[in-house]
């Protein structure tokens, strides 16, 4: 009975297509969101930097910040290259 059943459902998903029950990985699906923080983060920097209020903490935590947001941002765009067709 257990061997029906597997063939059964392979059949049936041969018929429906198998890459149509498939998923991508999670990297692009909030890569806007990503991108538009990295910009905001970066343009905060950069005006942040030429005020009185830069501090080597603010400088520490904005690249915590960023950091991570570049790592995914090169992460996404390697992502979309390789599955360019």
């Amino acid at each position: 009975m257990l061997t029906s059943v597997l063939s059964t459902t392979t059949t049936t998903g041969s018929v429906t297509g198998i890459q149509s029950m498939t998923t991508t990985t999670g990297i692009p699906e909030y890569g806007v969101i990503a991108v538009i923080m990295l910009i905001t983060l970066l343009s905060a920097k950069f005006v942040l930097s030429a005020s009185a209020k830069w501090s080597k903490s603010l400088d520490c935590t904005l690249k915590m910040a960023i950091t991570p947001l570049i790592i995914e941002f090169v992460a996404i765009v390697v992502f979309k290259l390789s599955h360019l067709n």
